[in-house]
């Protein structure tokens, strides 16, 4: 068969910092159930592949503070002790269900008993609890891409000094280099979220002064990166659909407030998704290349509603069982109240899955059939999804993925490629201009800038201006005690931008605990500010002083490299 094009998956794996910051419901259970659920499960189907002869080719962005928190001792020691836990509350179910004479739950309590075992022996036999490893050796074997994100998935276009997106794209490039001991050439930007160069005024000021910002891509080329990830209505126009609205009923809500005053912006039919582009002509500075999701294949996989999550038959995410979490029931029908839910199947479930991976083989080969048909050249198929949707969120997704991968191995028409494998191959020459956006619902900000998040923001600001101010009056100091206040001030002012805090607080899906963590790194943010004031004008730093900034040191212990001189000054004004 004549090649009609390639196709990669773009997984973006990322959770806020949570070590020592809770566990449940909230906190460390997060990044336990992600692991298990979807991080473990991926890397036994690259691996399984790879044993097959397949190269999965998928392009896989983990994040700067995610990396920061698969490597660290109380992730690697904890995760176990939290295996066992579910296991001995599986083992708990098939007694209590063996007492209550109900066969079918049994034998699903038991399936989640050998479930857990299964994990527990990847985790600490087939992977010696080094995830982190076991994807850098993928890429190291040419099977994957492991690209990056900004440090702590910080919302660029709100951020209101260019000095702070610089401080994020390095510390997530230098943060990355450490794991991955290479230089990252992708990355996808938090929330697909893109600005370009223009006199952009506060969001917050009703009549603001305006200022000259530079684009995300000059940041992005500054570093060495070659590509990111766009949503399509950024390159051709048309409705923005958004990602998320499905899952969080308060994102419907809230569209509400903003509907009335979008209008999509007209297609142009001459930028197709399934080619790339460059963007950015600053003078000296190389172009970078742009992925644009594909829509039709996108919706097929997101949609809890119209798409394969959604189908009956699969594991319904809601439903959990009162004595331990366990979920036992299918999804019966998306819009089926939870006292509706039937029965799980594992075999009516397993049932699906070559159907729902043929279709989308189906798909993205008929997609790229036209592109051919149309332009004459062959093009690519992008998907980009949130890793955690394969396996956390819809469980039966890795198997599909998997399955899906097989399919494109299968076949002459479509090649498996990585993102950067793409560019070197189709060497885009075309640069365009791209509009500010995201991928959220009517493709801006609102999710992440509205009514109950505005107060954030202003303090976000502050703060920028804050560390600013303090690195450029004392990062010249030979003053190692003043040095490391302001390393951990850094720190703090980095955990405070992360995009995760007002997604929570929009969604309603953890609102008291995002406002209690923003409160949190703002205060500590304060306090070592006025620590280091105190320390750079000769004052004593007491006893109890020293020890509440240790207590935060060890709290939010990442980024050991961090450069307080990213916030003094523009490397390229």
């Amino acid at each position: 068969m004549k090649p009609i094009g390639s196709f990669t998956f773009v997984l973006h794996s990322h959770l806020p910092y949570v070590i020592s910051h809770g566990r449940w419901p909230h906190g460390m259970d997060w990044l336990d159930e992600a692991a298990i659920a979807t991080y473990i499960p991926l890397l036994n189907v690259f691996s399984d592949l790879a044993l097959e002869g397949i190269s999965s080719k998928c392009t896989v962005g983990i994040t700067p503070i995610l990396s920061e928190m698969l490597s660290s001792d109380a992730f690697k020691n904890g995760l176990p002790v939290y295996l066992k836990e579910r296991i001995r509350v599986s083992r708990q179910n098939v007694r209590e269900f063996q007492r209550t004479g109900a066969p079918q739950l049994k034998a699903l309590a038991r399936m989640w008993e050998q479930w857990y075992s299964n994990r527990l022996s990847d985790f600490e036999e087939r992977y010696s609890r080094d995830l982190l490893g076991a994807f850098r050796g993928l890429q190291d074997s040419g099977h994957i891409e492991i690209i990056t994100c900004a440090a702590t998935h910080g919302y660029l276009p709100l951020l209101s000094e260019d000095i702070s997106i610089q401080a994020q794209i390095k510390a997530g490039v230098k943060t990355h280099r450490r794991h991955f001991g290479r230089n990252p050439k992708g990355i996808w930007l938090p929330e697909c979220a893109y600005r370009p160069s223009y006199a952009w005024v506060s969001p917050l000021e009703v009549k603001g002064t305006p200022k000259v910002r530079k684009g995300v891509e000059e940041f992005l080329s500054e570093n060495g990166l070659e590509f990111f990830i766009v949503d399509s209505h950024l390159l051709h126009g048309g409705e923005a659909v958004g990602v998320y609205m499905d899952r969080f009923s308060a994102l419907r809500r809230l569209w509400a407030q903003f509907e009335k005053e979008y209008t999509p912006a007209p297609v142009d039919f001459q930028k197709s998704p399934n080619d790339t582009f460059l963007v950015g002509d600053k003078e000296g500075k190389k172009p970078v290349a742009i992925l644009t999701r594909d829509d039709q294949t996108g919706l097929q996989v997101w949609s809890g509603e119209h798409g394969y999550p959604g189908d009956g038959a699969y594991l319904d995410f809601h439903k959990k069982y009162s004595q331990g979490g366990n979920r036992y029931w299918r999804i019966t029908s998306p819009k089926a109240d939870l006292a509706d839910k039937e029965m799980y199947s594992p075999q009516a479930a397993q049932e699906r899955i070559p159907s729902h991976a043929d279709h989308f083989v189906k798909l993205v080969k008929s997609t790229l059939q036209k592109h051919y048909e149309e332009h004459g050249r062959a093009g690519l198929v992008c998907a980009p999804f949130d890793t955690e949707l394969f396996g956390h969120w819809w469980w039966e997704g890795p198997q599909w993925l998997k399955a899906v991968l097989r399919g494109f191995a299968s076949t002459d028409e479509v090649s498996l490629v990585t993102g950067s494998e793409y560019l070197e191959k189709s060497s885009p020459s075309v640069i365009v201009s791209l509009p500010e956006g995201s991928w959220g619902k009517g493709g801006f900000h609102f999710i992440w800038l509205n009514e109950d998040t505005k107060w954030t923001w202003r303090h976000v600001y502050e703060a920028e201006l804050e560390m600013i101010r303090l690195a450029r009056k004392f990062d010249a100091t030979d003053d190692p005690d003043l040095q490391r206040i302001l390393k951990q001030m850094a720190r703090e002012n980095l955990l405070l931008q992360s995009s995760d805090w007002q997604f929570l607080i929009s969604t309603w899906s953890a609102r008291d605990y995002a406002e209690l963590r923003f409160d949190f790194h703002l205060n500590a943010f304060r306090k070592l500010r006025d620590f280091a004031e105190r320390k750079a004008s000769g004052k004593h730093l007491t006893h109890a002083d020293w020890t509440a900034i240790e207590e935060l040191e060890t709290r939010d212990q990442v980024f050991p490299d961090i450069d307080v001189s990213w916030w003094k000054s523009l490397d390229y004004p």
